[in-house]
């Protein structure tokens, strides 16, 4: 059957699990009716990232429940997000998809046809879960383009969005916005009912994102609510309002552990579980880039920018190196690669239901399976650890240093 034919099958109270298990006084009672610092720059230029590259060179509670997916299985694990959203812990991000990371043209996959295609190889690895934005180009439509086209629809997948929120619409949030937004989003991905949808909020100066949340547990059309790139006081915020978010996500890697400064205990707290993107780094944390300059490096893709400010920020290339260097003696004592190195240390971590792996094709999804195959040891994590040490610790909370905050 196609999506489109079994959009209205859900049940109201599937449609509504995640949300009414959650709720707190206040949310029943809907249903019945920042840093003013400059903002950093999303993205840097390519010859700013190269010359940051170049000049520094320094050298619990809460566990997630998988789903009967054993260590070692060769299997992609999953994992129970909240009641009735369980997904597989590799989720496919789909920001690649959104135009701006085509990089070299003989193996990119993220226009049109081709990136329709590829979506089978995830599904038939495992992966089910796909993560995707409103803001993220013609990504939602790609999503929508496969649901359609593919027999069973939506059956078996879990589709993730956002509702992101800049200038004036930090300003008008009202329940007829959000369900006019949330209704160009079903759409474009050609279904009736959203599995989840993450608030990103642009400007914390504009204090609506606790009505956002109202506004977003209020529509019918929502499953569940989620954030991204939410910061400890303002969750709080949401959790003492009685519309606490299932799930934030934010960047988190062997790379940048800021998520580790306060807002893993947060969480924890709150029943509140992380999805990271970034745990290979736009693809840095591979075996492609052990042993390579950095004025080898060609950054030609908006996520290679991204991250290498972060390797700029916390102890530059040669430091990388060093880092990269261990991952790779791990790696290789397990038959296995850096980037899986690098994502089971994230999958490992506590509170984190899965983690994101964006990807401008499918070529590495054979290798993802593998992933649930690793166990890191005592001594791993010392060594890892121990590079760990020699470089920057990040202080801030998530997503402060690209509001202008601290790292």
């Amino acid at each position: 059957m196609k999506a489109s034919s079994t959009l209205v099958t859900s049940s109201s109270a599937a449609r509504t699990c995640g949300k009414a298990a959650r709720m707190r006084p206040l949310r029943a009672k809907a249903s019945e009716g920042g840093s003013s610092s400059p903002r950093r720059p999303f993205l840097v230029g390519t010859g700013t990232v190269a010359a940051g590259l170049l000049a520094s060179t320094a050298g619990s509670p809460g566990r997630v429940t998988a789903a009967s997916v054993a260590e070692g299985s060769g299997a992609i694990a999953r994992a129970d997000v909240c009641p009735g959203l369980n997904i597989s812990r590799v989720v496919k991000g789909c920001w690649q998809l959104s135009g701006g990371h085509r990089g070299d043209k003989g193996s990119d996959r993220t226009q049109g046809k081709s990136a329709v295609e590829d979506f089978d190889a995830f599904v038939s690895a495992g992966v089910t879960t796909f993560d995707t934005a409103d803001i993220y180009g013609p990504s939602e439509e790609l999503i929508g383009k496969y649901l359609d086209q593919r027999p069973e629809g939506a059956e078996g997948l879990q589709v993730f969005t956002k509702f992101c929120c800049f200038g004036s619409d930090m300003g008008a949030i009202a329940e007829k916005m959000v369900d006019k937004r949330i209704k160009a989003s079903r759409m474009r991905l050609r279904q009736q009912e959203l599995d989840l949808v993450q608030l990103y909020w642009h400007d914390y100066n504009k204090k609506n994102y606790v009505d956002a949340m109202r506004c977003l547990y209020a529509n019918e059309n929502v499953k569940n609510v989620g954030v991204t790139n939410f910061d400890v006081p303002r969750i709080a915020e949401m959790v003492d309002a009685g519309v606490p978010p299932v799930l934030n996500q934010v960047q988190y890697s062997i790379l940048d552990r800021r998520p580790e400064n306060a807002m893993t205990d947060f969480c924890a707290k709150n029943n509140i579980k992380l999805l990271p993107y970034g745990v290979v780094a736009g693809g840095f944390l591979s075996d492609k880039y052990l042993g390579l300059a950095a004025s080898e490096v060609k950054f030609d893709t908006y996520s290679k920018q991204k991250y290498a400010s972060v390797i700029s920020q916390l102890g530059g290339w040669n430091w990388f190196q060093e880092l990269l260097r261990t991952l790779h003696d791990i790696a290789e004592s397990k038959n296995t690669t850096i980037a899986n190195v690098a994502s089971k240390w994230v999958l490992d971590k506590p509170q984190v239901a899965g983690i994101l792996i964006g990807a401008r094709n499918a070529s590495h999804v054979s290798d993802m399976a593998h992933v649930n195959e690793i166990t890191l040891g005592a001594s791993d994590l010392e060594a890892i650890n121990a590079v760990l040490d020699k470089g920057k610790q990040a202080k801030g909370d998530c997503y402060d240093w690209e509001r202008g905050g601290t790292f």
